[in-house]
C-alpha cells in the first residue's frame, strides 16, 4: 500500500476477512521488527474482526532505505492515517504492542475521531523512571546476555536486531516452556536495521506523548491496558499507577506473563482482547 510519494513509502499489510465495520489497526513493536510476532494469537479473531497489521515504514516488506530523518514516530502516525484512508476505514480500533502501544497512543491523540477503541498492550502510558527496576537481580541476569550483544563490535545491521532480540528472550518470556514457540516467531522476523541508525545518533525522536494520561482520560476513547505481571521492559507497576489516572480504563495484568504476554499466556490474552472489543 503506497501511503506517500515524497518520499515513497509503501507499507506492506497483512490483512484478514471480517466486517467493515469491526477494523482493528495492530500497530506492532520494536521498532526494527515486522507484523508477524503477533499474528498469533490475534489470527483467531478473523472472520470477527477485519485485521489490519502493517509492517511500519523501515520494517518488514515495507519501504526501507529512507533518509535517517524520515524514521520518527510523527511519520509513523501519517503513515497509518493515510493507510486508512486507502483502505477505506473511517473508524479502527487500535491495538499498539510495546512500541507500537507508544505510537498507538499518539495516533489516539492526534487524530481521536480514527479511534474507536485502544488497546495498549505491554507498553506504558506514564514514562519509566531510570530507577524502575532498581534490586530487580533476576532482571539483571536474563538482560546480560541481550547487553552483551549490543556491545559485540563485530555485529551490525539487521543481524545485531536479530541477534539482540534471540538474546533478550528469557528476558521477555517468563514461562520457560513458552520460550520454543517465541524463538520459532523470532526465526520468521523479517528483522532490519533502519530504526536504530537515528536510535544510536541520538536523533530518533521520543515516542513519548507529554501529559499523556490526562490527555487520553479527556479523548473518551475506552482504554484497555493489557500487561504481564513480570514485564522487564515496562513495569507493571506503572500500568496500575495510570489505572488510577484514567478511572475508566480497563486494567488487566496477567500473572505468569512476562512482556510477550501473548505468547506466555495467550488464551487469558486473546479473551481479554476480544471481550474489550465487543
Amino acid at each position: 500500500m503506497a501511503v506517500r510519494v515524497d518520499p515513497r513509502v509503501n507499507l506492506f499489510v497483512a490483512r484478514t476477512d471480517g466486517p467493515a465495520d469491526k477494523a482493528v489497526l495492530v500497530i506492532h513493536g520494536g521498532p526494527d521488527w515486522d507484523h508477524s510476532y503477533l499474528r498469533e494469537p490475534l489470527g483467531r479473531l478473523a472472520g470477527q474482526h477485519d485485521l489490519i497489521l502493517p509492517d511500519l515504514r523501515g520494517c518488514g516488506r515495507s519501504t526501507r532505505g529512507l533518509a535517517d530523518n524520515q524514521y520518527t514516530p510523527d511519520a509513523v502516525i501519517d503513515d497509518l492515517t493515510v493507510l486508512l484512508d486507502v483502505l477505506g476505514v473511517a473508524g479502527a480500533d487500535v491495538l499498539g504492542f510495546s512500541y507500537g502501544g507508544l505510537l498507538a497512543q499518539r495516533l489516539a491523540l492526534a487524530a481521536p475521531h480514527r479511534v474507536r477503541r485502544l488497546i495498549i498492550a505491554s507498553s506504558s502510558v506514564l514514562p519509566v523512571p531510570d530507577n524502575a527496576f532498581q534490586g530487580w537481580k533476576e532482571r539483571d541476569r536474563s538482560q546480560a546476555a541481550e547487553r552483551a550483544v549490543w556491545a559485540d563490535t563485530a555485529l551490525s545491521g539487521p543481524e545485531l536486531t536479530r541477534q539482540a532480540a534471540t538474546a533478550a528472550a528469557p528476558a521477555n518470556v517468563w514461562r520457560e516452556a513458552a520460550l520454543p514457540d517465541y524463538l520459532a516467531r523470532l526465526r520468521r522476523v523479517r528483522f532490519s536495521a533502519e530504526w536504530m541508525r537515528p536510535w544510536r545518533a541520538g536523533t530518533l525522536p521520543s515516542a513519548w506523548c507529554d501529559n499523556a494520561a490526562s490527555r487520553l482520560a479527556d479523548s473518551g476513547i475506552p482504554i484497555l491496558l493489557l500487561h504481564g505481571r513480570h514485564d522487564m521492559t515496562f513495569p507493571a507497576t506503572l500500568v496500575e499507577q495510570t489505572a488510577t489516572l484514567i478511572p475508566a480504563t480497563r486494567t488487566v495484568i496477567l500473572d505468569d506473563a512476562g512482556h510477550m504476554a501473548h505468547i506466555d499466556q495467550p488464551e487469558p490474552w486473546l479473551t481479554t482482547v476480544s471481550e474489550f472489543l465487543t
